[in-house]
């Protein structure tokens, strides 16, 4: 009998276009400000492993805000993948892309977006099962050129940008056929969330939702 390969992809659902990239510093922060995209039409936030309080953030958001579908970024080792599904994380992200971290994703049934930056580090994703792809860092791997560019060779691929995207420009990149949403820091200044100011992040959010839909 043949196993069957689980699926390196099946993204929980959430509707937002636009994916919040967070680096939280301190846990408490974690359900006001996942309180605070939901309240302005954000329903997925990407809570990054850059500081060490990430995985407790994580965890902190899968418990007491069901309706936020929470994913883990910056994972970049094999050995970070069962810490982050364990912590609660609903998928993962990562700024690129290897063969270990690809082995224990799948292993784990943790659905995974990789980072790409060239046409063979697409085709490689692809080869692996993957049809959505992270785009990183966007504006240095050519922006809204390079994926009108990719959209011809790989028609079939589809790509979360992240890196250079902001309110000014999000629109732009949403109206193109290869991109599925599109990923930035710029809903959660650091500012706004030292100061403890949701109501500013809700404001920022609910902005960006509606330029989203507007697409």
């Amino acid at each position: 009998m043949t196993q069957q390969r689980p699926s390196p992809q099946a993204l929980p659902a959430f509707t937002s276009r636009v994916v919040p990239v967070i680096v939280i510093t301190k846990p408490a922060q974690a359900v006001p400000m996942a309180e605070a995209l939901l309240a302005g039409g954000i329903d997925v936030m990407e809570i990054t492993l850059r500081h060490a309080a990430g995985l407790l953030a994580i965890e902190a958001v899968a418990k007491a805000v069901p309706a936020m579908q929470v994913g883990a970024g910056t994972v970049t080792q094999a050995s970070e993948v069962a810490r982050v599904k364990d912590a609660g994380a609903r998928f993962a992200l990562s700024p690129g892309m290897t063969d270990g971290l690809v082995a224990e994703v799948l292993a784990r049934q943790l659905p995974f977006v990789p980072g790409v930056m060239t046409p063979g580090e697409i085709m490689r994703a692809r080869d692996h099962g993957f049809g959505l792809v992270k785009l990183f860092p966007a504006a240095q791997a050519g922006g809204l050129g390079m994926l009108k560019a990719l959209g011809g060779p790989l028609a079939d691929m589809r790509f979360c940008p992240t890196g250079g995207i902001s309110l000014a420009n999000l629109q732009d990149f949403l109206r193109l056929d290869n991109v599925a949403m599109v990923g930035g820091s710029w809903l959660t200044p650091l500012e706004r969330v030292e100061a403890g100011d949701w109501a500013a992040i809700t404001r920022l959010a609910r902005e960006a939702t509606e330029l989203a839909r507007a697409v």
